[in-house]
């Protein structure tokens, strides 16, 4: 069942740090903060770097593939949907959600990519993860 299809997203409301993350959004693609002195990516985006407080920070596109590090099943909902943290195959962990997936099915573990869903007033889409195939 499509549940990102049926359930809506509140529309995210970028400001000055995240701006250049929406505007990569826009494009299908998935932008990470990177730290120049430290070389760690962070999430979530901001100017300086949260390890060593360097402002030399800087976008770069990320694999948007990740592993679920845990996840719970929101069943009571109008329309039943799963929330996960994804740690990232560059090294952040994030809060999501899961979609395009069999909610009996999720596992700790389990690879994902990163896929985009319309915000409710459609303006800007709203990162989400799927289950990767089972080759990729």
């Amino acid at each position: 069942m499509d549940h990102a299809a049926q359930r809506e997203y509140p529309a995210p409301m970028p400001n000055t740090e995240t701006q250049g993350f929406w505007d990569a959004v826009k494009e299908g693609r998935f932008l990470l903060r990177y730290c120049s002195d430290c070389e760690r990516a962070h999430w979530y985006p901001r100017a300086i770097c949260p390890f060593c407080h360097s402002k030399k920070t800087l976008w770069k596109e990320a694999s948007g593939k990740g592993t679920i590090y845990t996840y719970s099943v929101m069943r009571r909902a109008k329309v039943p949907f799963a929330t996960a943290y994804v740690t990232l195959d560059e090294g952040p962990t994030l809060l999501t959600n899961l979609v395009d997936c069999d909610l009996d099915g999720l596992s700790i573990g389990m690879r994902v990519e990163i896929t985009f869903v319309p915000s409710q007033d459609e303006t800007l889409s709203v990162p989400v993860f799927r289950p990767l195939a089972p080759t990729q």
